[in-house]
């Protein structure tokens, strides 16, 4: 979570060009979760550097490459930052365009231009047969793909997205094809590692391309819950009842493209989850109860310690879920330094919270326990 605070600043209250580059960094830097691999502080640096504008990203890539040189003829390197600091910077560059070669040769490149400089085997198909033990499913594999056969299947499963047609569809049917295409194309899993970082990438891109507005914000912060999707999409076990679940997968792709709010905590994932973590929560459905509630408390509990300012800026955010602290100030004649020192008032007795993009996000109130 620290990784996502540092570049905070730029998103809330940064130039345009800055809240792009700090979200583009944040998704790259998020992304690596998948592999659980973290970045270093100069990584956050040096992006910082690329976010104000003082260098291209071209010149950040090169400052990260001559670092880990430098770095190796004094201490061993961490291999596994060394991966997350060099690929975080090449998918800021990718993820910085919107060209997208939508075909199997455009998505091998894809990997090759991921893990340029990082693995020996960018951009090459395996050659062998993989397993691969997972937590959500008690270390038992999915079956992927056998070898002789991915390129062929990758042109299959593109080709047939190229000439699938969305219109007249719903969005919830929409939302159920493209998991299905996203689920089907990462089961392939064409290389020895960085499939997933490079079919997130790729579904990015494609989505975009085809007119979707994606926030990356939910890839940066649900990697690993993207990756377990996946996994749950394409595992199936007759003897222990289990079958096929993209419900998960679709629930991600549903917050990414409808604006739902289901909660995606990777313990809803598990094939065998203890009774609390049975049943997936959709947090849009609870907010409206939430909502009620806090409403009923303003009256009930804590009016006569807030000021008559304080209870309407509660009442607007309890009512519009998405006005923004400008708004607020303009309605009321004041700066929004008066906003935010009214807002940490308010914090007294409520858990008031900004929740996602400065942009598309909302604003979370729930009481304080000892109020309840």
């Amino acid at each position: 979570m620290t990784d996502f605070l540092e570049f905070d600043e730029y998103i809330r209250q940064g130039e345009p060009n800055q809240q792009e580059r700090a979200a583009i960094w944040r998704t790259a830097i998020g992304l690596q979760a998948v592999d659980g691999l973290q970045t270093s502080d100069y990584l956050k640096e040096t992006a910082k550097k690329h976010i104000e504008g003082e260098i291209d990203i071209d010149e950040a890539r090169q400052l990260i490459k001559t670092y880990y040189q430098s770095k190796a003829t004094r201490e061993v390197i961490n291999d596994d930052q060394c991966e997350a600091d060099k690929v975080s910077a090449n998918i800021t560059k990718i993820l910085s365009s919107i060209s997208l070669d939508f075909s199997a040769k455009g998505f091998v490149a894809l990997h090759r231009r991921i893990f340029d400089g990082v693995l020996k085997h960018a951009g090459e198909i395996r050659r062998y047969d993989i397993t691969k033990k997972e937590w959500v499913l008690d270390s038992d594999t999915v079956n992927y793909l056998n070898w002789e056969d991915l390129y062929r299947a990758l042109e299959f499963d593109i080709e047939q997205e190229r000439n699938f047609s969305y219109k007249n569809l719903s969005q919830e049917q929409q939302v159920q094809h493209i998991a299905q295409f996203v689920s089907g194309l990462w089961q392939i899993h064409p290389f020895a590692e960085g499939n997933t970082r490079t079919t997130a990438v790729f579904t990015i891109l494609y989505l975009r391309h085809i007119g979707f507005s994606v926030e990356n914000d939910l890839f940066a912060k649900h990697a690993w819950y993207f990756r377990n999707a996946l996994v749950r999409a394409n595992y199936k076990n007759a003897i222990k009842g289990i079958d096929y679940s993209p419900i998960y997968l679709e629930r991600f792709f549903r917050n990414l493209l409808l604006g739902e709010r289901w909660e995606l905590r990777n313990r809803y994932l598990h094939i065998n989850p203890s009774v609390e973590w049975k049943e997936q929560p959709n947090l849009g459905e609870t907010q409206i109860n939430v909502t009620q509630n806090v409403t009923q408390n303003v009256t009930q509990n804590v009016t006569q310690k807030l000021s008559d300012r304080q209870k309407d800026i509660l009442h607007l955010i309890t009512t519009d879920n998405t006005i923004s602290a400008n708004t607020m100030a303009n309605i009321h004649g004041i700066t929004v330094r008066s906003i935010r020192r009214d807002l940490d008032a308010l914090r007294q007795y409520y858990n008031i919270q900004w929740v996602g993009p400065s942009k598309s996000g909302h604003w979370e109130v729930l009481t304080r326990s000892h109020l309840s």
